[in-house]
């Protein structure tokens, strides 16, 4: 049964109040609050089983790697790959899509090919092509969305061709809630014999993932946008694709054997995990993956899409009021603006009124740009969230207003 009051008792935050009153946190975008269980269950291994992971024979080390890696393999279950060798675990997406873009990038990519890129995506997924792209002598290609912020796959045909290399695109947009029907994209792509790398940040929180049934080739995603830890991501890659690649870093735990003539490295996803790993990271976040297969995903899309409708119907209400974003598929995610009142102001005053809100660029100019604005105000919704705080947003969205324009 999904419940929310008694879902929202398991995230001990929600319980707060800010400046008097009572949190109504509507952030998840940038960070998703932690349950219990993920925090208990850091909390005990810190307490309990602090030893690293893969190198040792006592006790505590072993009962790490145990734990470590089934972790691994109830990701790669939850996220559909073929095998738990196809989860590697990184810092976050960003580091998981910088590993692509330099490990495989670097082996596959020459002067003159090119890289395609959606207009919908975060800095982390443009960037790190960007990077490689100098380094390498290609070139970016964009493919751009519409109005409504739906990719404009019809142009498809002439941005791809034998000499792309790559396309990144994401599975939800963090700023305007698209979800584009990647399907045909990476059909397209995969005729050209481009890989797909996807951004699943906010994909994998709002509607989940099957990589098989996707069909991509990459898939990175953050933990903490997944109820889980801070500084835990994970990178999906096809097997075949991972084996291909030469590791990104080097250090303990990714090798098979050391001399100074030569160094052989360890089997994948071994190979692209140097260092001490972040066990405590990666096995809490197997915890908030335990949590979320306790729901049924329809009910979550469907409590988000019931969150999402509120807002955007009562946000509609407001006199001057833009909202960006506005394709039948989207997220539980809504950016808008207010005709003569700045984002950071707006946002200020909602802090002051309990609400949590984002405002700026949220790390995708390239969509500002496109819009003609230099910040937005975005309310992203989680599972947690209830219909009387999508209302407590626009009700404050609509006092802010009126004191702004006094």
């Amino acid at each position: 049964m999904f419940e929310v009051e008694e879902i929202r008792r398991e995230f001990p935050i929600l319980q707060r109040t800010v400046y008097g009153k009572p949190l109504v946190y509507l952030d998840s975008g940038a960070t998703a609050q932690k349950p219990l269980q993920v925090i208990e269950t850091v909390d005990r291994l810190h307490r309990e089983l602090n030893a690293n992971i893969h190198r040792g024979v006592h006790y505590l080390s072993e009962e790490a790697t145990a734990l470590y890696e089934a972790a691994r393999e109830r990701i790669a279950a939850y996220i559909g790959a073929a095998e738990k060798e196809e989860i590697v675990f990184t810092a976050g997406a960003t580091a998981s899509l910088n590993t692509v873009a330099y490990a495989w990038g670097a082996k596959y990519v020459r002067a003159g090919d090119n890289i395609l890129v959606s207009e919908l995506e975060h800095h982390s997924n443009i960037v790190p092509w960007q990077l490689l792209a100098e380094r390498q002598g290609a070139e970016i290609r964009v493919l751009p969305f519409d109005e409504a912020g739906s990719l404009r796959m019809e142009l498809l045909p002439e941005l791809l061709d034998e000499r792309t290399k790559a396309v990144a695109v994401t599975q939800a947009s963090n700023t305007l809630g698209t979800r584009p029907d990647l399907r045909p994209l990476i059909d397209a792509a995969h005729a050209v014999g481009a890989v797909v790398v996807v951004d699943g940040c906010q994909g994998i929180v709002h509607g989940g993932v099957d990589v098989r049934a996707m069909g991509c080739d990459f898939y990175a995603f953050s933990g903490h946008k997944l109820y889980g830890p801070t500084g835990i991501g994970v990178l999906y890659g096809k097997r075949d694709r991972l084996e291909a690649m030469p590791p990104f870093l080097g250090g303990g735990d990714m090798v098979d054997r050391v001399t100074f003539e030569r160094t052989t490295y360890a089997p994948v996803p071994l190979r692209f995990e140097a260092g001490t790993a972040n066990f405590v990271g990666a096995i809490g976040l197997g915890e908030a993956v335990r949590f979320m297969q306790r729901f049924d995903p329809a009910a979550i899309e469907a409590h988000e899409s019931a969150l999402l409708r509120r807002a955007t119907e009562r946000l509609s209400a407001v006199e001057g009021l833009r909202i960006y974003g506005t394709t039948a598929d989207k997220c539980a995610i809504v950016s808008f603006n207010v005709e003569g009142v700045h984002a950071y102001d707006m946002g200020m005053i909602l802090d002051k009124l309990g609400i949590a809100v984002r405002t700026g660029q949220h790390c995708a100019e390239p969509v500002m740009t496109h819009y003609g604005v230099t910040g937005m105000c975005r309310a992203s919704f989680a599972l947690y969230n209830t219909l009387p705080e999508a209302d407590a947003l626009a009700d404050g969205v609509a006092r802010a207003v009126r004191m702004l324009r006094q």
